[in-house]
């Protein structure tokens, strides 16, 4: 006699397919029949209180705060450079001699400004102090016109 070509793994494997084949039907009875119960729009609808949490319910509209549209600014204020003195000072926190170019921290803004060698008027190094000006370029501020200051 031969012997069954069905072996205890393939049954199992039969079994589980058939279980999630099962569960899977069962699943989309459930959805359909909680589809008409109700999932409209309204319950998908989530709403902002003022202190930014996520509510159900609509705000109340005597709660509503009326805002001026004339006060809402739409830019970033520019910020006021003093025309008197375009000289600024600074200290050379990175320089590359290699590469030909580093950064200047500026004393006064504590921002770094970005130099190239071909904007020095002598030799600087790491640690120097110098006075420079500052000309817009096409990635942001530059030092021109870089001179140590001993």
């Amino acid at each position: 006699m031969a012997k069954s070509q069905q072996t205890f793994n393939k049954k199992e494997k039969e079994k589980n397919r058939l279980k999630k084949q099962k569960e899977k039907q069962q699943r989309r009875e459930e959805r359909k029949a909680n589809a008409k119960k109700g999932g409209s729009l309204d319950d998908m609808i989530a709403y902002v209180d003022a202190n930014g949490n996520i509510i159900d319910t609509p705000p109340d509209p005597a709660e509503k705060e009326k805002i001026d549209p004339s006060t809402i600014e739409l830019s970033i204020p520019r910020k006021e450079q003093s025309e008197d003195d375009p000289i600024r000072t600074g200290i050379v926190e990175f320089f590359n001699d290699t590469k030909g170019f580093g950064f200047i921290k500026d004393l006064d803004s504590k921002e770094k400004i970005f130099v190239h060698v071909n904007n020095l008027k002598e030799e600087i190094r790491e640690g120097n102090k110098v006075s420079f000006e500052i000309e817009q370029g096409m990635k942001g501020p530059n030092a021109v016109r870089v001179s140590k200051i001993q």
